[in-house]
Parts: C-alpha cells; sequence; structure tokens
C-alpha cells in the first residue's frame, strides 16, 4: 500500500519508532542503557574512536561522555588511551570483554525476534523479507555523512 509522502514518512517513523523501543527491550544481557550499548556497538562496528567524536555521534555532552566512558573503562569493556598523533586527544577502543558482551546482546536479541518472527504468518515473513533491501538501502543513505557533491542534501536530526 502506498501513501501520500507526508503520510508516509509519517507511517515508516511511526512503525521504526516502536520497532526501536522492541529491539531495545529484547537484549538485556549486562544491563546496559540505550547510550552505553550503543556507544559499545559502535566501537565494536568502527573501531576506535575519539571521545569528542563519540560524544557527538550519540548527541551527549563530552562531560557526559566522559563519565560513561569512565563506567565503562572500570567494567572493563572499553579502554581509553591517547592518540599517538596528539596526547591531548583520548581514544577509546572496545576491549574483548565489550566485544563479548555485543555479541551475547546480539543473539540475545536475535534469539527474541526469531520467536517473534515465528508469531507472524508466512506472507508477513515474506514482506518482512522483501523489504529488508529497502531498509537497509534506507540505513545507508541515512549514515552517509554530507560530502563532495552531497552537502546540499539535509542530515535529518543530526544522523551521521
Amino acid at each position: 500500500m502506498l501513501f501520500p509522502a507526508a503520510k508516509r514518512a509519517e507511517t515508516v517513523a511511526a512503525v521504526l519508532e516502536q520497532l526501536s523501543r522492541v529491539m531495545r527491550r529484547l537484549a538485556t544481557t549486562g544491563g546496559l542503557g540505550l547510550t552505553a550499548a550503543s556507544v559499545l556497538t559502535r566501537l565494536d562496528l568502527d573501531g576506535p574512536q575519539r571521545l569528542t567524536d563519540l560524544a557527538a555521534s550519540e548527541g551527549v555532552s563530552q562531560p557526559s561522555m566522559t563519565q560513561l566512558v569512565s563506567r565503562l573503562e572500570r567494567e572493563d569493556l572499553v579502554q581509553r588511551a591517547p592518540s599517538p598523533e596528539d596526547g591531548r586527544v583520548v581514544i577509546v577502543t572496545v576491549t574483548g570483554a565489550g566485544r563479548n558482551l555485543v555479541a551475547e546482546r546480539r543473539l540475545e536479541r536475535a534469539a527474541a525476534l526469531e520467536a517473534l518472527l515465528n508469531e507472524l504468518d508466512l506472507d508477513e515473513q515474506a514482506a518482512i523479507s522483501r523489504a529488508l533491501p529497502a531498509f537497509a538501502r534506507l540505513a545507508d543513505l541515512a549514515n552517509v555523512p554530507a560530502v563532495s557533491g552531497r552537502a546540499d542534501r539535509p542530515r535529518p536530526g543530526g544522523v551521521r
């Protein structure tokens, strides 16, 4: 079913917000809050990051990110080190324990999601499978920074 553009975006946004809340509830291992889980996942997927970049990407202040990273460091989930290029800059890296926790949460989420998917009928499961490439493309579009030739393209809500 196709909607007019404004209604389509509104409907997709509402459903994705609801799914986002569901996905957050599906993984509880480690007792991490949303920002802590997001930081660990970002470090696991994207590699070491500057503390300031983590704060910006998560939409929190640098002092808040410093507190969070300190807590994650005490729990041996991340480690901080000065940048080799500029000792004033702090680089944050996920530890083996942090990687393991991210993997455990991913498996926990996948198992819970599998149980939910099994509750759908075959047509609904097929519709989700057919929609996955479009959702992956949408995520890719939202993650492309505004660079050469695309600077005129607005980045919604600070999406990087």
